[in-house]
């Protein structure tokens, strides 16, 4: 019986050592992950910071840039923060930081969309036809801007050092991000002089400048602006889009995008196009859309357009 007692004893006693180093084991790695994801969102908002300053400086002084570098410097910036939010989205979440990723991602969401639709406006913005209406929509993304960082500062920061604090980690800090350097870009007075440096120093070459989007194919199949039409793409949907210089100088660095059901711009680029000359660009539609969707297709004004009405269509095509 002795030995029975000693033996369900020390029985006893090795099942409650391994609960607790299963115990302790759990909590490291709770520990852990947790530290994991404070120093993870702390890099990605450092580097937001990061590409905040560099967008700014931008905006605040073209320097010697011509209009195409600085539209493709301020389309730079949009890759960045795509970047950034798709790494957030990636991100290994603890439990206890569910309600600050959803709050942290909204606030990511926000300033990459808000530099997408600057991206969008900047070559309008330069230009001389609807260059008042591209400002105000620059200047109103510098709302969603503020917005992110109010997100940022009284929603995510505050849960992710709540939730650090109650596990008793101290030692990760979760950095400050204001992305907006201040109120006065949300005048858009502001805006409109921080272009005019730009439009100012690179006006467009004398002569006639015009572009005009021709004919757009997906898959082959030629599609009528305002129709619609069923393509079959075997899941590799593309777009193959002629654009032709009406004007009598060379253009160079001509954009053409593609959204799909309002979606993100999908772009490419024509580095050179000659006066009366027509040239084809491929845009495969990644992700491949499936069913129903709407293609908006556009061929960005150049410097010095006067009419862009032609630059644009927009097409129904389902897709098999």
């Amino acid at each position: 019986m002795l030995r029975r007692a000693i033996a369900a004893g020390a029985g006893l006693l090795v099942l409650v050592l391994l609960v607790l180093g299963v115990k302790g084991c759990l909590n490291a790695r709770h520990d852990r992950a947790l530290r994991d994801y404070g120093k993870n969102v702390a890099d990605i908002v450092q580097q937001s910071n990061q590409t905040s300053t560099s967008l700014f400086k931008q905006l605040e002084n073209a320097g010697s840039l011509s209009v195409t570098e600085y539209t493709n410097n301020i389309a730079s910036y949009r890759s960045e923060l795509d970047s950034l939010l798709q790494r957030t989205d990636r991100l290994s979440v603890p439990g206890d930081m569910s309600s600050a990723q959803k709050a942290f991602q909204l606030t990511m969401q926000l300033r990459r969309n808000a530099l997408t639709n600057i991206a969008n406006s900047i070559s309008t913005a330069l230009g001389s036809e609807g260059r008042t209406q591209a400002i105000n929509k620059i200047t109103f993304q510098m709302k969603a801007m503020l917005a992110s960082d109010v997100l940022y500062r009284q929603i995510a920061k505050p849960d992710m050092e709540t939730a650090l604090s109650d596990n008793g980690i101290s030692d990760v800090p979760i950095p400050e991000s204001k992305f907006l350097p201040d109120d006065s870009w949300l005048d858009s007075t502001k805006v409109d002089s921080a272009l005019a440096q730009v439009s100012g120093t690179a006006s467009a070459t004398p002569g006639i400048h015009g572009l005009g989007l021709i004919q757009t194919s997906a898959n082959g199949q030629v599609l009528q602006d305002g129709g619609s039409a069923t393509v079959t793409a075997g899941g590799k949907p593309e777009l193959e889009v002629q654009v032709q210089n009406q004007g009598d100088q060379t253009e160079t660095g001509v954009t053409v995008s593609v959204t799909v059901n309002g979606g993100q711009p999908i772009e490419q680029q024509i580095s050179s196009i000659g006066p009366g000359e027509t040239q084809t660009v491929k845009i495969p539609l990644t992700p491949a859309p499936k069913g129903q969707a709407t293609l908006d297709v556009e061929v960005k004004p150049v410097p010095g357009e006067q009419v862009s009405s032609n630059n644009k269509a927009s097409y129904t095509v389902t897709f098999q």
